[in-house]
């Protein structure tokens, strides 16, 4: 019996991990392109339209400002995760050990994104740089 419970416990919270993951990657989406209809390509999209039209930029947020963002976001998530990961060591009641467990996992992933954005950039970059003149 304590093994079926276990098992439902262990179901219940992966669906609301699996949830929350959604609800990131839904936002994350919402929040980088606000009304585009096919994500894949907005970042294509976006340059190809900064090359295009170079004045119709001033109304988008920069590229420097969106990056800052990001990083502003994924710290923002490290730091929740540390506040509730230090609340619920000293014992406090009203942090669950899922709360917890998600926000570590929601911090994680995003710094691993965000390593992996960086690791593109510095990789672009490099392509650039050893471009024949």
């Amino acid at each position: 019996m304590t093994d079926v419970s276990n098992r439902v416990d262990i179901n219940r919270v992966l669906m609301q991990m699996r949830d929350m993951r959604d609800q990131v990657q839904s936002s994350n989406t919402q929040m980088i392109n606000p009304g585009m209809i096919n994500p894949a390509n907005s970042l294509e999209g976006a340059a190809r339209s900064d090359i295009i039209n170079p004045s119709d930029s001033s109304d988008k947020a920069s590229f420097s400002e969106l990056l800052k963002q990001a990083v502003d976001s994924v710290s923002e998530t490290q730091s929740r995760s540390a506040q509730l990961q230090t609340a619920y060591e000293l014992g406090d009641t009203s942090v669950d050990i899922t709360q917890v467990m998600i926000q570590m996992q929601k911090a994680s992933v995003s710094f691993e994104a965000m390593t992996q954005v960086r690791n593109r950039l510095v990789s672009a970059y490099q392509d650039i740089m050893n471009m024949p003149l």
